[in-house]
């Protein structure tokens, strides 16, 4: 694995909430240039290292985001599902995914087979919550 390839794993190990490919740049500082980690990211993506999701957001836009891919003991891809707050753009992670069941029962009602998904929320988290309702 390069440097390039190692730090920008490091730094998606190191996050506690998603990051986009422009938050990993800055974190690097001037080990590597933008295109350097996008497609670092790409690579690791792709050799089953990180993953990713494309949330919108009113304030920034659509934007890519990268975490860390994660095992369990017989080496299946665990993912997390994430809420993102409109107000004060923090992720919050939701725990591994549970909706298995759901996904059989689409799966089954629909005759079609699920390879894969992705589950994000949107709102406003409960700190946000908390200072709207003192500032009204």
């Amino acid at each position: 694995m390069t440097k390039a390839r190692k730090a920008v794993l490091d730094v998606l190990q190191s996050a506690t909430s998603p990051l986009s490919a422009k938050d990993v740049y800055f974190q690097l500082g001037d080990l590597c240039n933008q295109v350097t980690v996008y497609r670092t990211l790409h690579y690791l993506e792709e050799k089953g290292f990180a993953e990713s999701f494309v949330l919108h957001c009113n304030a920034h836009g659509t934007e890519r985001y990268y975490t860390i891919l994660e095992y369990d003991a017989k080496e299946k891809a665990r993912h997390h599902h994430w809420f993102h707050c409109e107000i004060c753009h923090q992720f919050t992670d939701l725990g591994d995914c549970t909706i298995d069941s759901l996904l059989e029962r689409f799966s089954r009602n629909h005759a079609f087979e699920i390879h894969d998904h992705m589950l994000s929320l949107v709102g406003v988290c409960k700190i946000c919550l908390d200072r709207s309702s003192r500032a009204n």
